[in-house]
């Protein structure tokens, strides 16, 4: 029987960075004098750095040079990363570390699947890197989600079949990449939102060792 590979995005289904995203973009959004809401905020999931400067400065109207941009985008990552720097195992979202030990025993293969461009120190600082047979994040890809690039690098590290790869997300864009890629989706999350993955589970909890059992068979 081949090995099926886990593939993992990190933000919103590992650990819960999203909000130091939010923080940072807020800081800057605020000095540019554009208003950023949480609601704002769900249209950057899954997008990358560049893409999401774009949608906020469209949503104040802002023209800026590229010059400005570069600044920008710099001084946004220093904020965010300032977050991270105290970054422990209890960042952990719930019932992550379970899953990935039970895969483990199971003797599959783990992933990930990021945009973020921090992934690896992410990873360390959480205890977890160890788990991992395969990193693709945002230095490795040039095409954003719902593009499937990352998680066609990562089947092809862990030398891994499509139709084997099991996708975990939190972001459409994410799910579409997935099924595009012909993986098997899971959304992690609200339901209603990745309406597109053919499976749901709010978080990692609800999640049953037999549902993986039965995507081994």
């Amino acid at each position: 029987m081949s090995k099926k590979a886990f593939i993992f995005d990190l933000d919103g289904v590992i650990v819960d960075t999203a909000k130091y995203h939010f923080l940072a973009w807020q800081k800057l959004a605020q000095e540019l004098g554009i208003e950023f809401t949480p609601e704002h905020n769900e249209e950057l999931k899954g997008v990358s750095r560049v893409r999401s400067l774009d949608i906020i400065l469209a949503l104040g109207n802002v023209q800026a040079s590229q010059e400005d941009k570069n600044k920008w985008l710099i001084q946004k990552n220093e904020e965010y990363l300032s977050y991270l720097v105290d970054m422990n195992e209890s960042e952990l979202l719930p019932g992550v570390i379970n899953v990935l030990q039970f895969i483990k025993e199971k003797k599959q293969l783990i992933a990930l699947g990021s945009a973020s461009k921090n992934a690896r120190p992410i990873l360390e600082k959480t205890g977890i890197l160890h788990f991992f047979d395969a990193i693709v994040d945002g230095n490795d890809v040039t095409n954003a989600k719902p593009d499937p690039e990352v998680f066609l690098r990562a089947a092809k590290l862990v030398n891994a079949n499509n139709k084997n790869c099991i996708v975990f997300e939190d972001s459409v864009a994410g799910i579409q990449a997935a099924n595009i890629a012909n993986m098997i989706s899971v959304g992690m999350g609200d339901a209603e939102i990745l309406h597109e993955a053919k499976y749901n589970f709010k978080d990692f909890t609800f999640m049953d060792f037999s549902f993986i059992e039965a995507l081994l068979d």
